[in-house]
């Protein structure tokens, strides 16, 4: 029997029981729906955080305090302890010491109660220095940005995020309105760029103030020598290449700083290390739906098992008959392998379908707070999918066919 006449008995075999066959189709097609939907949605997700964390500025470390030590040797967790200072922030510029350093800015954090005439809200207020727009990538819209007049007369100045504004003024320009923070007057003067929310917080949900009027005005944070004592710095280097050196000559100058011999008194982490990092944990979390998703690609299977045993059952004498009329082992082998595999592909094929349109329909859609869902459509997975798919219906097709090859031709037309 040869290929043509085989594929044509199994459309007729498989389209005298259209309700069942559609039935089993169902299973393959929501199997593999569920894979490539539910990558889409995990691979979305993780190209989301990467992109989010690299348009907060590129080629960056991180150096925060290290960690207080509290009562029975219990760790504060890092950047609990004060052990950074503003001029640890300025020497970090040194060329000597210092020369992969491009640029630092380092940011004082505190919570604050804003007002704008009726309107009152919360809000992060950073204090932050004019290195801060370019080294964080928070360009401004509208107006200008904190400049070093601002730092030297701790001016009382704000640059505003895109929620801020539009929850404190509406539809009205801000620029050179005033506004209130834990009850001292600031002039807005800028608004930033919108930089939208999610894993890590609302970045327009903030407020940017001189680092200088953050200390004296807004958190007044000194360390045991009464200085100014910041939260973070960030490290800008000029390449990828420069990390690693970078790395080494930003802990020497700190260290010869603060006089250490022993333990580091502040921790530095650099981008690639945070978007590493979370790639492992967005993998993790893609495979993990993956491996759900194909439970349903399993069932399916199991699905067209089921089906093809009671095809046989039902075709008994038909084998009989075909065995007598000289059809051989391996026709009726491949008959039964054809009509499983069938199923599977075609199943697979309208689930990569329905999976991709899925996918394209959940892409922009507003998820918790607003925030627009991202999904990633690979046709590598598409692929995969419906390959495994077709493995799924060979494997589970095989004992069926198997028991409709192995009957007796004279036992088969007995069979009532």
């Amino acid at each position: 029997m040869n290929f043509l006449v085989t594929l044509r008995v199994s459309l007729a075999s498989l389209g005298a029981n259209k309700l069942r066959s559609g039935l089993t189709l169902l299973g393959i097609v929501i199997g593999v729906a569920a894979v490539i939907s539910l990558m889409a949605i995990g691979q979305g997700v993780q190209e989301s955080i990467t992109s989010r964390i690299e348009s907060l500025g590129t080629n960056l470390l991180f150096v925060q305090p290290g960690e207080t030590t509290q009562r029975g040797g219990i760790g504060g967790g890092a950047g609990s302890a004060s052990t950074l200072t503003l001029e640890d922030a300025y020497a970090l510029n040194d060329p000597v010491f210092a020369p992969s350093v491009q640029a630092v800015a380092p940011e004082i954090r505190a919570s604050g109660q804003v007002s704008a005439g009726r309107n009152n809200t919360s809000a992060q207020v950073i204090g932050v220095t004019p290195e801060y727009s370019d080294v964080r990538n928070f360009p401004v819209e509208e107006g200008s940005f904190i400049t070093e007049g601002h730092l030297a007369n701790y001016s009382q100045v704000a640059v505003l995020g895109q929620t801020m504004k539009e929850t404190l003024f509406g539809n009205r320009d801000p620029l050179g309105q005033p506004i209130r923070i834990n009850g001292r007057q600031f002039e807005v003067i800028g608004i930033l760029e919108s930089k939208g929310s999610g894993s890590f917080g609302n970045f327009d949900n903030q407020i940017l103030v001189p680092i200088t009027t953050a200390y004296y005005r807004v958190s007044s944070q000194r360390t045991a020598h009464g200085e100014i004592s910041v939260d973070s710095i960030n490290v800008q280097m000029p390449d990828i290449d420069t990390m690693d050196s970078g790395m080494r000559q930003v802990a020497t100058v700190l260290r010869l700083r603060h006089h250490i011999t022993g333990d580091d008194d502040f921790i530095i982490t650099n981008q690639q290390q945070t978007i590493e990092t979370l790639e492992e944990t967005t993998n993790t979390f893609v495979v993990f739906l993956g491996a759900i998703a194909g439970i349903s690609l399993l069932v399916g299977g199991i699905g067209i098992m089921n089906i093809m045993l009671v095809s046989v059952t039902e075709r008994t004498r038909e084998i009989g008959i075909r065995k007598a009329m000289g059809a051989k082992r391996r026709d009726i082998l491949l008959q039964f392998m054809s009509e499983a595999t069938l199923l599977s592909l075609g199943g697979g094929a309208i689930g990569v379908i329905t999976g991709a349109s899925i996918a394209g329909v959940l892409n922009g859609q507003p998820l918790l707070g607003n925030t627009p869902m991202q999904t990633s459509f690979s046709w590598d997975i598409a692929l995969l999918a419906l390959g495994v798919s077709a493995v799924i219906g060979l494997f589970f097709g095989i004992y069926p066919a198997m028991r409709a090859a192995r009957l007796h031709p004279i036992d088969a037309l007995r069979y009532e």
